[in-house]
């Protein structure tokens, strides 16, 4: 059956939400990109709006709120591209966490939402394809009116929540590509940092790991390994790998984000799961995963054992995600452990990421919720330990070059503390 242009349905839709609306905004591979294609064009369409949504950093690439100076836009994380409107005041930044948001959003005033769906099929159902993060809370929620955008490029995998076409109250087709990332060549620590993780996972253990550098290089040190499960807010490409390596992989995620190659793949690949962010970051359903291996990263650690994910100078360029989440569902876990890696420096080695203390306001993970911390220089186990054992740890895996500083500065803390 025929659908209108996502044009003309969109002005319909908007004829049925206030002058005002706040309207959620699907973020990761559900973002509806022809739809910031179209408020491109006509500017106008966004006046009045407060789009809501979690654009991730790193991935999404729309200023929800950059279209018109009567837009709006709340979010919990800050990707450069909302920089703009984020310092003229039009972007508001919330910091919670990716299960924490879940609830807001359960609560927040909505008045629509608009959700990226597959084709619908021979009964009349449309999947939530490889995004469906919080759009299954958006279908739960009463008196909010949806907006499916039909898109032909969004795969159905055959374990994604699919929908009756009768749950929407307009419907769109759009054949606009939906969002890849493309992977892109390693830091040649990174291929270290990999295998010091990799050492620490045994069959049986169930993975999950941050997007970007962190889940590529350690799937590529695990390529061959059978007997594990991925159990993660997110894959990409690299879970491929892990896919033809062992035909009994079972893999459980809320989104999956890569390249066509990957939609293509999991358009018919059974042993992948989808679910919401209710079940992929909760802690109730993250203590119910045995041998949770959570693999994340950060941008500094300081010698107390707290890190900062989030701030360069500073500057918020990012959000906590499913960070802390997965650290503290790690530790929850029969068998868990909570591994977190970064590189020992920046800038060719001049700035050390093991640094003496953070500032307050740069730290996105408590010393208590750290674990185990690996750099390219090794692995330091932080749970139980003194905070005089913690220091000398972490010290152990920075750059040597910058090791003397820290142990100075350690010195001169622990006679103030």
């Amino acid at each position: 059956m025929p659908f209108p242009s996502l044009a003309d349905a969109f002005e319909q839709f908007r004829h049925r939400l206030p002058a005002r609306a706040r309207l959620f905004i699907g973020g990761a591979s559900g973002e509806p990109l022809g739809l910031a294609r179209l408020f491109k064009a006509d500017p106008e369409l966004t006046s009045g709006l407060t789009f809501l949504g979690a654009w991730i950093a790193g991935i999404n690439v729309t200023d929800w709120a950059g279209f018109h100076h009567e837009a709006s836009a709340e979010t919990i994380f800050l990707p450069p591209a909302q920089r703009p409107s984020f310092e003229a005041g039009r972007t508001r930044f919330l910091p919670l966490s990716y299960s924490q948001a879940w609830h807001w959003m359960a609560q927040t005033p909505l008045d629509g939402a608009v959700l990226l769906v597959s084709p619908p099929d021979a009964d009349g159902n449309v999947s939530l394809g490889v995004s469906p993060d919080f759009s299954p809370l958006m279908l739960a929620r009463s008196g909010v009116p949806l907006l499916g955008i039909i898109n032909p490029q969004m795969p159905a995998p055959p374990n994604s929540p699919k929908v009756p076409l009768s749950k929407f109250a307009q419907l769109a087709e759009d054949d606009h590509p939906i969002l890849v990332l493309p992977g892109g060549p390693l830091p040649p620590a990174f291929e270290t940092i990999a295998g010091h993780i990799a050492s620490l996972i045994d069959e049986g253990d169930a993975l999950q790991f941050g997007v970007g550098n962190v889940q590529q290089a350690i799937l590529s040190a695990l390529k061959g390994r059978r007997g594990l499960r991925i159990y993660s807010g997110m894959v990409s490409d690299p879970v491929l790998g892990m896919l033809d390596a062992d035909p009994t992989l079972r893999v459980d995620t809320g989104v999956a984000t890569g390249t066509k190659a990957l939609y293509d793949r999991l358009a018919t690949e059974s042993r992948v799961h989808f679910h919401p962010v209710s079940k992929t970051h909760f802690a109730s359903a993250l203590a119910a995963v045995p041998r949770l291996r959570a693999i994340n990263s950060v941008i500094e650690v300081d010698l107390f054992g707290q890190a900062n994910a989030e701030f360069i100078n500073g500057r918020q360029v990012a959000g906590q995600g499913g960070l802390n989440d997965f650290l503290r569902g790690a530790a929850l876990s029969e068998g868990g452990l909570a591994i977190t890696a970064l590189m020992a420096t920046a800038k060719g080695g001049e700035i050390s990421r093991i640094v003496p203390r953070l500032p307050p306001d740069a730290v996105t993970v408590m010393r208590t919720d750290m674990d185990v911390v690996i750099t390219e220089y090794g692995t330091a186990r932080l749970r139980g330990k003194s905070i005089d054992a913690r220091a000398e740890a972490l010290i152990a895996i920075a750059d040597p070059q910058h090791r003397p500083m820290l142990a100075e500065e350690w010195e001169a803390m622990r006679r103030r503390i």
